[in-house]
């Protein structure tokens, strides 16, 4: 097994410290055998950044973010789903940290990249149209967020089967956007 894999095995275990300590080995090692500016050291600086937001170490997780955003945006293009990925990343760390414009501003920049890459269908822009409408329904924008929520579960039914735990997910987001809105009995069925 590998260092990031077990870095990510103590993620999943909530064994924070050790993964750190894990994926922090991984990435030295990556950096001197392959350069600081590797698209691999971005995927290391990725790993580490989500453990840090994990730990509530959100300043740490954006930096870690952001450098391996500017490596991948560097040797892959700006307008390449990894850099997307990076974003993505980005965008939840904000949200934890309660910074919803900056958050809704990075998701929908990577929504427009997987969007350009994939499709305007594919089932991973139905992944990021998620995270736009738990953002947004954080605004208290509900009319907004149920609009994102219902094209994320348009595309999901059409991608995935009806009983896919992704299509459940979407249902479920719809159901606690309508619950906001004081609309109980169409949240009940959602549910």
């Amino acid at each position: 097994m590998s260092l990031r894999n077990l870095g990510a095995v103590y993620s999943e275990t909530e064994n924070y410290d050790k993964a750190i300590e894990f994926h922090k080995k991984a990435l030295e090692i990556k950096k001197q055998s392959l350069g600081p500016n590797h698209v691999i050291v971005a995927a290391s600086l990725n790993s580490l950044g989500n453990v840090y937001c994990d730990t509530g170490n959100y300043d740490k997780a954006i930096e870690l973010h952001k450098k391996a955003m500017e490596i991948r945006q560097q040797s892959l293009g700006p307008n390449h789903v990894d850099v997307a990925m990076s974003l993505n990343n980005l965008g939840i760390v904000y949200y934890e940290t309660g910074n919803y414009d900056k958050a809704v501003e990075v998701h929908e920049q990577a929504l427009e990249i997987r969007q350009q890459s994939l499709g305007p269908n594919h089932v991973d822009v139905a992944a990021f149209l998620n995270n736009i409408g738990v953002v947004i329904e954080k605004t208290g924008n509900h009319d907004k967020a149920m609009e994102v929520h219902e094209k994320a579960l348009e595309i999901r039914q059409q991608s995935l089967s009806p009983n896919h735990v992704d299509v459940a997910a979407s249902l479920n987001n719809i159901g606690v956007v309508i619950e906001k809105t004081e609309n109980h009995d169409k949240a009940m069925e959602d549910h």
